[in-house]
């Protein structure tokens, strides 16, 4: 915690936007030495970590979701972040003096600052610390922790779609005795499967996991709840039928929904994702069984294609047409009905007599 009477980034709230305002100007140079200059002011480094860079990359990918900023800005502006974490952890050496915990990004998930920013709070709070960044497959990782010795794992998962092999990696350190803290958005706004699938806990953000963890009353990783369906056959068949899913859906929605004559290479290959993000979200609410994976999936990425001006009736008419496709699935139909209504509510769109009804 900062001393009693230390400055914070509160008192200059100016340079925290100022900050946002250099990353977003691709000014590497000018972001590290606002860094620099705040904790030449005194401010702690674990303020400047979570009050500066963490902070301005929410409103970052906020920036991407309203379409005020591309993609190639948004991960030029990760990338300065990235700088300016590692310029604060060369100002802050803090000599060990608890236990070591391994940090790690779940297989398949690329979004690695958020681990890598908790990893600085936890070295600044006096842990040895692994950081072993994005995309770490759970055997790996596993081989990591036998020669390491770690008294616990920590875990991000910033995707739901990442939760079947978040269950795995979790499975795996359980199964090897060491408790794992789950962390980031893809196991629910409030880690509500974290829990689910065998974590000790979740935590929101990186000084809570630091707390949780210095306090020394760690929740064991506990066995997964019996009710979960991640061995569903719907689940399975979802998964194997993934490519003619989608190869499928395209082909419809060309028939139903004119406008994808006119679509360019870019186009098309825009939708060809957007229908694999439909399947993937499926599939992951089947995973935990639970149909707010997908119905939050389907309001965010509503939101984020209106702000692109894409209706959400396109939307609705890719979910009406896997809802045709999936005739044997009656739980993967119930959730793509959900969600069709949930884009309705957040788009407002009256559906014509051509799209599915739910």
């Amino acid at each position: 915690m900062p001393p009693r009477g230390a400055p914070t980034v509160d008192q200059w709230p100016d340079r925290a936007e100022r900050y946002l305002d250099l990353v977003g100007a691709g000014d590497e140079d000018g972001a590290v030495a606002l860094v620099n200059r705040l904790l030449d002011d005194g401010v702690p480094a674990e303020r400047v970590l979570l009050d500066v860079i963490s902070a301005a990359q929410a409103r970052v990918g906020q920036l991407w979701a309203d379409n005020q900023w591309s993609v190639a800005r948004e991960h030029a502006a990760t990338a300065i972040s990235e700088r300016a974490v590692a310029a604060v952890a060369a100002r802050t050496g803090t000599r060990p003096y608890r236990g070591r915990i391994t940090v790690a990004c779940v297989d398949g998930e690329w979004h690695a600052l958020p681990g890598r920013i908790l990893a600085e709070v936890l070295r600044l709070r006096g842990w040895r610390v692994d950081y072993l960044g994005a995309n770490v497959p759970g055997p790996h990782l596993v081989t990591h922790l036998h020669q390491t010795d770690a008294d616990a794992v920590a875990l991000s998962c910033m995707l739901p779609t990442r939760l079947p092999r978040a269950h795995a990696t979790i499975a795996a350190c359980r199964a090897v005795g060491v408790p794992v803290i789950a962390g980031g958005p893809g196991f629910g706004p409030d880690g509500r499967h974290a829990r689910l699938l065998g974590a000790g806990t979740w935590v929101a953000r990186a000084d809570t996991a630091a707390d949780d963890l210095a306090s020394g009353d760690w929740p064991p990783s506990t066995a997964p709840d019996t009710g979960v369906h991640y061995a569903s056959e719907e689940y399975h068949r979802l998964v194997r039928r993934r490519p003619e899913l989608i190869d499928a859906s395209w082909r419809r929605l060309a028939a139903v929904y004119p406008p994808v004559a006119d679509y360019d290479q870019w186009q098309r290959e825009s939708t060809l994702e957007d229908l694999g993000h439909i399947v993937d979200f499926l599939a992951a609410a089947l995973y935990v069984d639970d149909p707010r994976v997908f119905t939050d999936f389907a309001a965010w990425t509503t939101q984020v294609l209106a702000a692109r001006h894409v209706p959400g009736v396109a939307v609705t008419t890719g979910m009406g047409i896997l809802h045709e496709l999936l005739s044997d699935q009656p739980r993967a139909r119930h959730m793509l009905t959900l969600g069709m209504r949930q884009v309705r509510a957040v788009a407002g769109d009256r559906l014509t007599s051509q799209r599915v009804a739910a």
